[in-house]
């Protein structure tokens, strides 16, 4: 039941000591405001690294060729590795669990693109149609390249549309012919990129087989894409292995050379900073509660004085038939209402700054820094317990107090 005379009571007192309640109540707003500020950030740091790894699968083992570092049957180290059609072949029929898989062509230096009297310098990237789903590419209209591209060594093109916009100037790209270096290639797809990553949406895509015949690329290949499905990590690493040895049989290499290919299980380091993550949040959560519980020690002393402050108003109240649990209760109710406005306070104004400042910071590690709503109400509820337990002790000092020694209290 609502007692109007003893909240009355409870305001008379924080506004006979305006400036101890409001420094007790700082403490505890600025702790839970830290937390809030705290777990945003973290996340914020976790869905910038999250938005790197799913700009493509989160599941790929990317391969690409580097130089003998060993010596390996007879053969000097040295040796440059270069990757061909073969080799894409045989790891894609020979390894297990793959799932998805595309080689990578490169055309380096400068690219240039026409259409009329319209040019532009892009990136060119000559793949299999798998490179759709390794990449996430979107298409939003048309089509990727696909195995007739393959195998007929056709002339398509797929384009972004931020080239789309460079070079059509608004006009419907579908089914027209593009310049690339010289070589003409139809319009067949057109994609955009949901990161809006600047390499892809400067880019055209080719089928592999046409490129390396229109370019003299001969059967030269850069990099091997694959993705592993659904296995886990030590599974993803197996498969890794097996890709690595493989490789090392067919251009003769010592398997264990760290130099001679190089590998990039993404879904092995994706797992390595999930484990980072659940670190960080734990510390954050023992920095936030170190600050919160500093707070809760400042209300639990400012209580204690509070009891001795009125020792003989307790000690009257006693006397005139007072129960134990009226005193507490009287006690508790200050300490819980100090804490629970105060964090909730620092829980809004944390929010807030979260929603307005940190929104508007967006780098390519740190984006979108928020904090779960039921952790919020968590935290809220935290405060509120802790409170109660901050003014329980000095609640039972004053629960105890003696009328007579508190009548002669000075």
């Amino acid at each position: 039941m609502f007692d109007t005379d003893k909240w009355q009571e409870i305001f008379s007192t924080i506004r006979k000591n305006k400036l101890r309640t409001f420094l007790t109540g700082f403490s505890v707003a600025w702790g839970i405001f830290m937390l809030m500020i705290l777990l945003g950030s973290g996340n914020g740091l976790q869905n910038g690294v999250n938005r790197q790894f799913e700009s493509s699968a989160t599941n790929t083992i990317w391969v690409w060729s580097g130089q003998t570092s060993l010596p390996y049957k007879g053969m000097k180290p040295g040796r440059n590795i270069q990757l061909v059609n073969e080799d894409y072949d045989a790891v894609k029929k020979s390894v297990k669990g793959i799932d998805k898989s595309s080689s990578r062509y490169n055309m380096w230096g400068s690219n240039t693109l026409s259409y009329k009297k319209q040019f532009g310098s892009f990136n060119v990237r000559n793949v299999y149609p798998d490179y759709a789903h390794i990449e996430k590419i979107t298409i939003t209209k048309g089509r990727f390249i696909n195995d007739p591209d393959i195998g007929q060594f056709r002339k398509v093109t797929v384009i972004s549309t931020q080239v789309e916009e460079a070079l059509f100037k608004g006009e419907d790209p579908m089914g027209k012919y593009i310049s690339v270096n010289g070589v003409p290639f139809k319009v067949v797809g057109l994609f955009t990129d949901e990161d809006n990553r600047d390499d892809n949406m400067q880019t055209v895509y080719l089928p592999i087989s046409t490129a390396q015949r229109v370019f003299s690329g001969d059967n030269r290949i850069n990099t091997i894409a694959l993705t592993v499905g659904d296995a886990s990590v030590d599974e993803s690493k197996q498969i890794e292995q097996e890709v690595r040895s493989k490789l090392a049989a067919l251009h003769k290499f010592d398997p264990a050379d760290p130099r001679a290919i190089f590998t990039w299980n993404s879904l092995e380091e994706f797992q390595k900073f999930i484990r980072l993550f659940s670190s960080i949040r734990m510390f954050i959560w023992v920095i936030g509660f170190g600050t919160i519980i500093a707070g809760i020690v400042g209300v639990s002393n400012i209580m204690m004085i509070v009891v001795k402050d009125r020792t003989k108003e307790i000690g009257i109240r006693k006397a005139m038939g007072a129960t134990p649990w009226s005193i507490v209760s009287l006690v508790l109710q200050e300490a819980v209402l100090i804490t629970s406005f105060a964090g909730y306070f620092g829980l809004v104004l944390g929010v807030v700054v979260l929603e307005t400042v940190g929104s508007k910071i967006e780098s390519e590690f740190f984006t979108q820094p928020s904090v779960d709503l039921r952790i919020a109400i968590y935290a809220l509820i935290l405060l509120v317990l802790s409170g109660a337990l901050a003014g329980f002790i000095p609640a039972r000092k004053a629960a105890a107090i003696k009328p007579i020694e508190a009548l002669r209290d000075e």
